[in-house]
């Protein structure tokens, strides 16, 4: 069943149906780039308008969504410390599976996920060697920009991405960033085929970076390998992408084990 449709089913297992409805309407939310109008909101929830507006106000007058001068509705900031704090939990289970990769690779490993319109990384195991790739855990990047970024957009369609694209305008981080949306969901359509994703020079000149999706992640997530482009390179890729598939699994497995039966 397509997310969109399994969003619009009623409460399951006996659960609440106006704090499922609630859930429904944030996701939608954060899938817009976190702005959105009510009409949209009907149109992608299949909820009716007096429900929306019903559970906007509650939204609202907590803290989890504000509406802004345009009357339009915007995430609220009480989201930040739950999302913060939800982030911590995967960084301690993620950093074992890392520091796999750290070993067999060299390179720096990553853990991402999608915020919004932006990628987030979440969990890091730095290279040993002194020349090295580091992105801080907590930064933010375009996702168009990055390996990971392209193997989370990947699981997405189209046109979900299609719009993603024209809200973050695309921005070039060097000469080599895919700047064209008809061009990168091309290349969406390659990492769809090939099941990883590379970054090759694209978020900084001099680094290369190769990644996959976590397969069936309680939250959608992506791992990466790292590092100077003189050392990660197109014939190392034959041997670090099945490792990053299998590390990937084990991660799954992971997460999943700690999720409620």
């Amino acid at each position: 069943m397509p997310p969109s449709e399994e969003r619009k089913s009623p409460a399951a297992g006996g659960g609440v149906q106006s704090l499922e409805r609630a859930f429904v309407l944030l996701e939608h939310m954060a899938d817009a780039g976190g702005e959105i109008g009510l009409s949209e909101l009907a149109n992608d929830s299949g909820l009716p308008l007096p429900t929306i507006h019903r559970l906007m106000r509650t939204l609202v007058a907590s803290g989890y969504v504000r509406q802004q001068s345009n009357r339009r509705y915007a995430l609220g900031p009480r989201l930040i410390r739950l999302g913060e704090a939800a982030a911590r939990p995967l960084t301690t289970w993620a950093r074992p599976h890392l520091a796999r990769l750290v070993d067999v690779t060299g390179e720096t490993a990553n853990m991402a996920l999608l915020d919004g319109d932006e990628v987030v990384y979440v969990a890091q195991v730095p290279s040993r060697h002194s020349m090295r790739m580091i992105t801080e855990v907590g930064k933010r990047v375009p996702p168009h920009t990055a390996a990971v970024g392209k193997a989370l957009l990947s699981q997405r369609p189209d046109a979900e991405v299609r719009s993603m694209l024209v809200r973050t305008g695309m921005p070039a981080l060097t000469e080599r960033t895919v700047t064209s949306p008809d061009a990168f969901l091309a290349e969406l359509a390659t990492v769809r085929a090939d099941g990883w994703a590379v970054d090759d020079n694209e978020q900084e000149i001099g680094v290369r970076c190769l990644a996959v999706s976590v397969p069936d992640s309680p939250t959608p997530a992506a791992i990466s390998v790292s590092g100077p482009a003189g050392r990660l390179t197109e014939d190392s890729t034959d041997k670090i992408v099945p490792l990053l598939r299998e590390v990937a699994r084990d991660l799954s497995a992971s997460l999943n084990a700690h999720r409620p039966a």
